[in-house]
């Protein structure tokens, strides 16, 4: 008999600090209010353009965000730093992202029944590691007490169904068994929190995924993995350029593009059709439609990009609850945001039921993930 892989648990990180809409633009007006007084002999005369106030009600429109939540709320909305204030940990100190995974980890590992000891190759996949060796992976491995082996992987925001894809690899070839899929997303430390189009984007989270071989997970409840397709196409729509050759040039060290950059508008023309062409493909290949997709489990970026995606998919109007939002709550957390949402609205299904989570993200990348309810 086939061995096919299953999704027994999931885990949430949520860190304790939300700032609201409201919040966020009074620390950004602040700051526009402080930039205008410093340059307003520049502005009066013509040589430069004031920098434009933000407010809640054109956050919501664009994006259908509310709210979100950081590791560190002060410094976000200190108008004289606007960026999260984090201090450094020495190395026989537990790394931040390892102390959110593990707390994630702990949870899926609980709702799958699996002690962490049976877990033998553990993947780390965010868009933004906070260092470049050892491994988080292998740190949290540690800390975790999990066998085998593990390894961190980016993707960006399409880490996460990139990563259940290896996992789906290992667990059908027989090179692991069991396989924790980890997503430790500090987006507000890449955020420019001075960029008015932008500063609203992103939160903080923390997703876990227990993935196993179906003849370890016999007889529990979960969801097998139907399938997984993958697509990549090189852009720089959305783009981050820090990295270890920064010091190599010092002019350009600080700029805005050491920071998350996206050209928006073309992002949703160029994206919305292609997620919506792999997900009815990978349909396709599997001989389902789209009237058997209770759930679309969509990547969290953007409420209008899920409305158009999720359309052209169903071809009408999804029902109530049928691709669930929760970025008005947490915002994009990159990789983390599908998992949010199947980890918050799966439980209801029934078995035999089909969904999909479906990444997008910076490449472009596409991940879409085709599972049924056991």
């Amino acid at each position: 008999m086939a061995v096919s892989a299953i999704i027994t648990g999931t885990g949430l990180y949520t860190p304790p600090n939300a700032i609201s809409n409201d919040e966020l633009v009074a620390s950004y007006n602040a700051w526009v209010q402080a930039e205008n007084q410093k340059n307003e002999v520049a502005i009066k005369a013509g040589e430069q353009e004031p920098v434009p106030e933000s407010n809640s009600a054109f956050i919501e429109k664009a994006s259908g965000i509310r709210s979100r939540y950081v590791v560190d709320k002060e410094g976000v909305l200190n108008p004289d730093r606007m960026v999260p204030n984090i201090p450094e940990r020495s190395n026989d100190e537990m790394s931040i992202q390892c102390e959110m995974a593990l707390a994630a980890a702990k949870d899926a590992l609980k709702k799958a029944d699996v002690e962490a000891k049976d877990i033998d190759f553990l993947i780390v996949g965010c868009s933004n590691l906070q260092r470049a060796y050892p491994a988080v992976s292998i740190e949290i491995q540690h800390y975790l007490g999990t066998s085998g082996y593990g390894y961190d992987m980016n993707v960006a925001c399409s880490s996460a169904t990139f990563s259940i894809k290896t996992a789906v690899d290992a667990v059908v070839s027989g090179s692991a068994k069991r396989v924790l899929v980890l997503n430790p997303e500090i987006t507000s430390a890449h955020l420019n929190f001075r960029d008015r189009d932008s500063h609203f984007i992103f939160g903080d989270a923390c997703t876990a995924v227990v993935i196993e071989a179906s003849d370890v997970a016999e007889g529990k409840e979960g969801f097998e993995i139907l399938g997984c397709k993958l697509w990549t196409q090189f852009s720089s729509n959305i783009r981050n350029n820090f990295g270890f050759l920064n010091r190599t040039d010092e002019g350009g060290i600080g700029k805005l593009d050491k920071l998350f950059v996206q050209n928006g508008r073309k992002v949703f023309k160029e994206v919305c059709p292609q997620v919506a062409k792999i997900i009815t493909d990978h349909l396709g290949e599997l001989e389902l439609s789209a009237d058997q997709l209770s759930r679309l489990w969509l990547h969290q970026a953007n409420l209008s990009m899920n409305q158009l995606i999720s359309k052209k998919v169903l071809g009408k109007e999804p029902e109530a609850g049928q691709a669930p939002v929760i970025l008005n709550e947490y915002a994009n957390t990159s990789s983390a945001g599908s998992v949010i949402a199947f980890h918050k609205y799966s439980n209801d299904l029934g078995s035999g039921d089909h969904g999909v989570i479906c990444s997008f993200g910076a490449g472009y990348s596409i991940g879409s993930v085709m599972i049924k309810k056991r």
